[in-house]
């Protein structure tokens, strides 16, 4: 498939911004926007974060002491089960791809919007009906089979499982559609100029995430339909009282749910490759590393969905290959890691609100990262299997990795996406606490596991009764840190100053269009420029920002010259 740039209209008036042009309610429910889709998706995942970050600290609560304070062993499956499911599938999933990817990936490309737009506001509409179906069958009766829909008690249990398993269904169909879109537009509206490496390296890892999106998601699709059809009709797939086996459920869930671990990382991967390049002023050590590392960690996480079923039976050269696969997928993480880091080195760093989160998710992450090793060798994985030890494990990667990351992103676009500049200080007091509230959440509960103490069970042996304590107040100091990122945000926009077109000194296509962007993104058309070559740039001020300057006007090309030339790939 050729990449063809496309011809965008840049005639729309310049007082056309698409935050203020047609304020009523229609324009925005049936705009095909990608800007205003992406506000829309951002609203609803933070709406679902919420929801569940409540669920957790009922959760966190009622661990404080070993008895009841509260809620029944019941009750608390169903927190808990509410808690993961709305958090992975309504958060987590959807929210670096759809919000910040909807936004960001056409105005990186120079584009003015994605190649289908009344697909993208589909796939919106999808995820609201899913989500309404989805959350509306949990709540009405309650369900306690956990986020993973296990059998047997997935096929054994009274609740609505029929009901959510369908919204999980029209929620896959959403992200189904929103990855096929981005494959389309990177493939087929890059400009002129912009060969696959001189891409930002955040479109590489929403390439990544889509293609995981469009081949695995199917397979979760399929699944969900067998459970509800053996619960309809009683066909024996996963239920031994149908010669059914569970077994077969854990292995389908798992093919697609842990590619889907990296639905969730890779997109914050991409935020803190543009990150450590922006905040530091240097271009990006290793480009190429990087982006073939998002395809290897791609590819991988399709091999390696076994290392989550050592414990529930499978022949000794099986959990080994799984074991040995799990392995090498730390490598491509490892490298991403290495070259941050060597991106920091000798580089003109500012340590600001969005610097320090993007600190944060590195310590983070490799945490999550390292602690993996001993879930992935089977001597260590048969102990640890099933306690808190995987617990915490699994909050570093997705909390620590993806919301980390995922607000690192949002403080880098804030500006360029609502027009505003935040309060620093206030912004870095919130990263600070996050990142203490969590440490002191998560760490306890690798003591907790190593020890024996069992996940999902809200009953304990004091023993462990001062370390659950410990991890409910970090719980609640994350919970305050989260409020107060928040708030800054939510203040920016009716105090905070304008913000210039290029804040921060990036050099990528974003920065080139006004804060916020005009309706079809670009005033004039932008000029194709390597996308972390920094020497070009010209601080003009506070109030100015950084101004792309070009010595001669051949240097680069704008995105309406030579439009009939396909891209070089």
């Amino acid at each position: 498939m050729s990449a063809v740039a496309t011809s965008p209209s840049y005639s729309q008036p310049d007082s056309d911004n698409f935050l203020v042009n047609s304020r009523g309610f229609l324009s925005w429910a049936l705009t095909l926007d990608h800007k205003r889709i992406g506000l829309m998706y951002l609203v609803g995942v933070m709406s679902a974060f919420g929801l569940a970050g409540i669920l957790a600290l009922v959760l966190r609560a009622e661990l404080m002491t070993p008895t009841k304070m509260f809620l029944s062993n019941q009750q608390y499956n169903q927190v808990f089960t509410l808690h993961g499911a709305i958090m992975v599938f309504l958060f987590i999933i959807p929210s670096v791809p759809a919000a910040l990817g909807n936004f960001l990936v056409p105005i990186m490309l120079g584009a003015k919007d994605v190649a289908f737009p009344r697909l993208n506001l589909c796939s919106f509409y999808l995820w609201v009906v899913g989500a309404i179906f989805f959350l509306t069958a949990m709540l009405a009766t309650g369900l306690d089979t956990g986020w993973t829909f296990y059998t047997p008690y997935s096929t054994t249990t009274q609740g609505p499982v029929v009901a959510a398993t369908l919204g999980v269904f029209v929620l896959g169909f959403s992200s189904i559609f929103t990855g096929l879109n981005f494959i389309v537009t990177i493939n087929t509206m890059r400009p002129p100029g912009m060969s696959w490496f001189k891409m930002p390296l955040f479109l590489w890892a929403t390439y990544a995430t889509s293609i995981i999106q469009v081949l695995a998601t199917p397979v979760l699709g399929i699944t969900v339909l067998l459970l509800a059809a053996e619960r309809v009709l009683h066909i024996g797939i996963f239920d031994p009282a149908y010669n059914g086996d569970p077994v077969t459920y854990q292995h389908f869930f798992w093919f697609y749910s842990h590619p889907a671990v990296y639905i969730m990382i890779l997109p914050g991967m991409g935020i803190i490759s543009e990150l450590m390049s922006v905040h530091s002023h240097k271009s990006i050590f290793g480009y190429r590393f990087i982006a073939y590392s998002s395809i290897a960690i791609a590819l991988f996480g399709f091999l390696v969905w076994g290392h989550h079923m050592f414990t529930a039976g499978m022949a000794n050269v099986t959990t080994i290959i799984f074991s040995a696969l799990t392995f090498s997928v730390s490598i491509p993480s490892a490298i991403k890691v290495f070259n941050w880091l060597a991106t920091m080195y000798q580089g003109t760093v500012k340590l600001n609100t969005v610097m320090l989160y993007a600190l944060s998710f590195i310590f983070l992450f490799t945490i999550g990262g390292l602690t993996g090793l001993w879930l992935g060798a089977l001597s260590t994985d048969r102990m640890l299997h099933d306690t808190y030890f995987v617990v915490a494990h699994f909050h570093y990667v997705m909390v620590g990795g993806t919301l980390v990351g995922f607000l690192g992103g949002i403080f880098h676009w804030w500006p360029k996406m609502t027009g505003k500049m935040f309060n620093e200080t206030w912004g870095k007091i919130s990263c600070l606490i996050v990142f203490v509230g969590f440490n002191l959440t998560f760490l306890p509960q690798f003591v907790m596991g190593s020890r024996g103490m069992p996940r999902r069970y809200a009953r304990y042996v004091e023993d462990f009764q001062e370390l659950h304590q410990m991890s409910s107040v970090g719980a609640f100091v994350l919970g305050i840190g989260l409020f107060i990122a928040l708030g800054v945000l939510l203040h920016s926009l009716f105090r905070g100053r304008k913000a210039p077109p290029n804040p921060w000194g990036g050099a990528t296509l974003e920065w080139q269009c006004a804060s916020p962007p005009p309706y079809y993104n670009f005033k004039t058309p932008p000029r194709v420029n390597e996308p972390y070559d920094y020497t070009p740039l010209h601080f003009r001020g506070d109030d100015k920002g950084w101004e792309y300057v070009h010595p001669t006007e051949s240097d680069a090309p704008r995105v309406d010259e030579v439009e009939s030339k396909p891209a070089t790939n």
